[in-house]
């Protein structure tokens, strides 16, 4: 008898797997990460989890986030419009207290997949507000440096039989961000600091960490090539390699449940490595990122894309995926009355809820039609728009890049460019602060990168590494012309305010 229950039980667990929902989505976004991973063509780092996601999906080479700052740049991915528009200017946390205008709710990722028939969760960096905008159905506790244990927190959730629903989970680590203190076991005199990473080489419970030579690391070319970068370096790609493990359970899981082929997996960051020249700049170092995806449902997989992409997509693009995209006017099918949704609850009616003009479509575009046919082109240029990272740090820039110029607006060129305050701190800068603003920089000094000029203007076809700015070259006269009539429209095309300081200032 007991033999008949436990295979009767058994059965029941089987057609329970069988009949688990598809078209289920795992968005994983860490933290302060470049395109530093093998399917990149990274020679050091520690990635096999992500480089097979790509072996068997699409790795977008041009993919690009639209504001190196943590707050803003999620509000970008949650909401397909950019932080101009949706308000999110800088951080969310402390006293920068950055919020999203209320009725952002009508195009917001987690509202808007749940109104297409999924069910909703999220773990880990969450980091923006209102809460009530961007609101999951289900919070999962879990140590965002510790993504093996963020999957294994995951699982009741990724696995859960008794809703029908296909599952949505927003997977958001803290690694690689700086933080933990710094490697007092270094022997340099400006010590390293720990992005996250246990001291005296301890490890996280589930996680085998992955050590690495200062000698070996990659530097950037934004980056100057010190001791004190690589030794920063060594322990950024430590905190990498140990995002890559909790990637490799969360696939672990999914094949247990037989949902591996029944789950897109997206794999991207909210912007650039935490450097100065990288995180809270518009230079390629802070705006460039991965973006690996592996849609079960393609017939062409382990292809690359050269398609320009941008944060701005990432919404309606898997909001296309599940089916819920009005295609015709960029914008959800089944679309919130948001000021019905508001009176219901009581809340915001007399708030400014729109910034005067009505949230009712995405900036951004799916690209689900590049995972179909690899050669197609998507954005033909790309825009960014940075206002704040940290509340103290008001500096405007505005930025437009196609395949040949990148054209950069220094809306705030008098003052100072303005430091994160992990930023100034970090070794990697010190060093170099210390020894004056002649001091080499990457590409530039000390002094130009504190320094800048109005206009930015790179030919970044033939000079990737942003080294010479042309905006003062009289050979480039029309070429800066031209570019910022481009950026002007795509300020007025994009409701940019600071669209008003060509007239002033």
């Amino acid at each position: 008898m007991l033999v008949a229950i436990t295979c009767l039980v058994a059965h029941l667990a089987l057609d329970a797997v069988a009949e688990a929902a598809e078209r289920n989505v795992i968005f994983v976004i860490t933290d302060d990460e470049s395109p530093t991973l093998g399917c990149y063509g990274d020679p050091v780092a520690v990635t096999p989890a992500i480089d097979a996601i790509a072996a068997d999906g699409m790795v977008f080479r041009n993919a690009y986030a639209t504001t190196a700052s943590c707050s803003a740049s999620r509000s970008v991915v949650m909401s397909g419009l950019h932080n101009h528009r949706n308000g999110q200017f800088g951080h969310q946390h402390h006293y920068h207290k950055f919020a999203s205008f209320h009725d952002v709710a009508a195009l917001a990722l987690p509202r808007v997949m749940q109104r297409a028939g999924y069910r909703t969760a999220r773990i880990g960096k969450y980091h923006v507000a209102p809460e009530a905008v961007y609101h999951y159905e289900t919070v999962i506790q879990g140590n965002g440096r510790n993504a093996v244990s963020m999957a294994e927190a995951s699982a009741d959730f990724i696995t859960d039989s008794s809703d029908d629903r296909p599952f949505f989970l927003y997977f958001a680590t803290s690694d690689p961000h700086r933080g933990g203190g710094v490697d007092r076991s270094s022997p340099l005199d400006l010590k390293p600091n720990l992005f996250g990473n246990k001291p005296k080489q301890g490890a996280y419970e589930g996680v085998e960490e992955v050590f690495f030579d200062p000698a070996d690391v990659v530097v950037p070319s934004f980056l100057p090539d010190t001791p004190e970068t690589r030794s920063e370096l060594a322990q950024y790609y430590q905190s990498c390699a140990r995002i890559d493990q909790g990637v490799a359970r969360l696939v672990q899981i999914l094949r247990d449940a037989d949902l591996y082929d029944k789950t897109l997996i997206a794999f991207t960051s909210d912007h650039g490595m935490a450097f100065a020249g990288g995180k809270t700049t518009v230079y390629e170092g802070g705006l460039r990122v991965p973006m690996v995806v592996r849609d079960p449902y393609q017939s062409r997989r382990g292809v690359e894309s050269d398609a320009m992409i941008s944060h701005i997509d990432i919404t309606p693009t898997l909001l296309d995926f599940a089916g819920g995209l009005d295609t015709k006017n960029n914008r959800p099918k089944d679309i919130i009355d948001v000021k019905k949704f508001w009176k219901e609850r009581d809340e915001a009616e007399q708030e400014n809820r729109n910034g005067g003009k009505p949230f009712d479509h995405y900036h951004g575009r799916s690209w689900m039609h590049c995972l179909a046919n690899p050669d197609d082109a998507h954005h033909e240029q790309i825009f960014a728009s940075h206002t704040f990272h940290e509340i103290q740090m008001y500096y405007p820039m505005r930025v437009i890049r196609d395949a040949k110029y990148k054209l950069i607006w220094n809306i705030a060129h008098p003052l100072p460019y303005p430091f994160a305050s992990d930023l100034w701190a970090a070794s990697s800068w010190q060093a170099q602060w210390a020894k004056g603003p002649d001091a080499p920089y990457g590409t530039r000094t000390v002094g130009q990168y504190v320094q800048r000029p109005e206009f930015e203007l790179f030919d970044i076809a033939d000079d990737p590494n942003e080294s010479n700015n042309l905006a003062d070259s009289p050979g480039h006269a029309d070429v800066l012309e031209r570019y910022q009539g481009k950026l002007k429209q795509l300020q007025k095309q994009y409701d940019d305010p600071w669209i008003m300081k060509w007239e002033y200032e």
